[in-house]
């Protein structure tokens, strides 16, 4: 079984793909996590062809088994990711390692932005997880704080509408709901009532192909 999971940065799309991998017993992989790990690499590196050139080279590079989810989640590194995710090559480089982990024997979980539409257009199922941008400042503010990263809610705002911007309007596989996807809207959800959802929503969907 093949779960696709899209939305925005904040939605908890991430958390309830964690969840749910453990839930039904398959591997995880959060996409974002590739972007992040080539946008470290070119931090500091201005738009153009030298930082194209070395941000494809990084996804090429790329080692799945190596992706730490605390060292990659700062606010610069995630900006710096959306930056490499709009460069064609970048994703076509990062293309075969997603398709391969997703068609591993038994399935798996991802989640990202472009899964349902682009990555496993032929998921079994698939999610797209949102909520209102400052539900999703206020939850990745607090995130960060947590961690002791100082940032207002604002600047989280800011931050996340100019990736919203950045993720939705790109030419090569922008960030969109597919047509058969689920919707689940997270804003007045906490996580446990968020799971709950989104596994109603996936055995709905597997009794309806056994069904069928």
């Amino acid at each position: 079984m093949i779960i696709a999971i899209d939305g925005p940065a904040a939605s908890g799309k991430g958390t309830i793909g964690k969840r749910l991998s453990e839930h039904y017993g398959l591997p995880h992989l959060d996409t974002g996590l590739l972007y992040r790990a080539v946008g470290e690499k070119v931090i500091g590196l201005r738009d153009g062809p030298d930082f194209e050139a070395a941000a494809v080279e990084a996804a090429r590079d790329i080692d799945l088994s190596r992706l730490d989810a605390e060292r990659l989640g700062s606010a610069e590194t995630g900006q710096a990711a959306s930056r490499v995710a709009a460069i064609p090559a970048v994703r076509q480089a990062l293309f075969r390692a997603q398709v391969d982990f997703a068609h591993q024997p038994g399935g798996a979980v991802l989640d990202g932005r472009d899964i349902g539409t682009v990555i496993c257009p032929d998921a079994d199922v698939k999610l797209y997880v949102t909520a209102t941008l400052d539900t999703r400042a206020r939850r990745r503010a607090e995130q960060l704080r947590a961690a002791g990263r100082p940032v207002t809610d604002e600047q989280m705002r800011n931050d996340l509408a100019a990736r919203d911007a950045r993720d939705g309007g790109r030419a090569d596989a922008p960030m969109r709901q597919a047509a058969d996807a689920h919707l689940l809207d997270t804003s007045e959800m906490d996580i446990e009532t968020a799971l709950r959802a989104a596994i109603a929503i996936v055995d709905a969907a597997v009794a309806r192909r056994q069904g069928g």
